[in-house]
């Protein structure tokens, strides 16, 4: 939700970062790989209780996240396989601080499993409609909007590392936002599909 309706604020931050990437001379795909090895490290800082570096390279991960796509469009290099690279790297992304979570208090992993496979369900109509929708966007693929975007995501996931303990509830409601969305996203495919039944 904050992603659809939000980015056009932050854009202007983001293209800025692109334009850096880019006189360094990085590609969309280089800085989607660098995205994703601060996300993993931030599950790994995550498991070793160093919470607040965690976070920081959790959202360092997310805005490199969203700076790859701009340098794809302003050096009208996006492809296929970059869209699998992103969409892949951002779930390694959020797997990596659910392992975290759930490898420092193990009595979470019951319930960081069933946010797990929330995540997937979601994804999975999220992944099956891209392609069987028309494109409807500068993305290369059909972009369903939800309750649960990224950036819910990411303030999910710091208030689970910040939370320590007491994180529980955040990842109870975080399954549930999750579920949600792949509730409205299986009601947009049927919409949208059902001229082809």
């Amino acid at each position: 939700m904050l992603d659809t309706h939000c980015r056009k604020y932050i854009q202007p931050l983001i293209g800025l970062g692109a334009d850096i990437a880019i006189k360094l001379g990085l590609d969309a795909n280089r800085v989607t790989i660098i995205a994703m090895l601060v996300g993993v490290l931030s599950g790994i800082l995550t498991a070793l209780d160093l919470n607040i570096a965690g976070i920081l390279m959790l959202w360092i991960s997310g805005y490199l996240d969203a700076v790859d796509g701009t340098i794809a469009r302003k050096t009208k290099s996006s492809s296929p396989f970059g869209t699998v690279m992103d969409i892949t790297f951002d779930r390694i992304v959020e797997g990596s601080v659910i392992i975290g979570v759930a490898y420092k208090y193990s009595q979470f992993s019951f319930i960081s499993l069933v946010l797990a496979v929330s995540i997937i369900i979601s994804m999975t109509i999220f992944l099956t409609t891209g392609p069987l929708a028309e494109n409807k966007g500068e993305k290369t693929f059909y972009y369903q909007a939800g309750l649960a975007e990224r950036t819910e995501g990411f303030v999910m996931l710091s208030l689970m590392i910040l939370l320590r303990e007491r994180a529980e509830v955040v990842i109870n409601i975080f399954s549930g936002v999750v579920l949600f969305t792949a509730g409205q996203r299986f009601i947009e495919a049927k919409k949208i599909l059902s001229k082809d039944l």
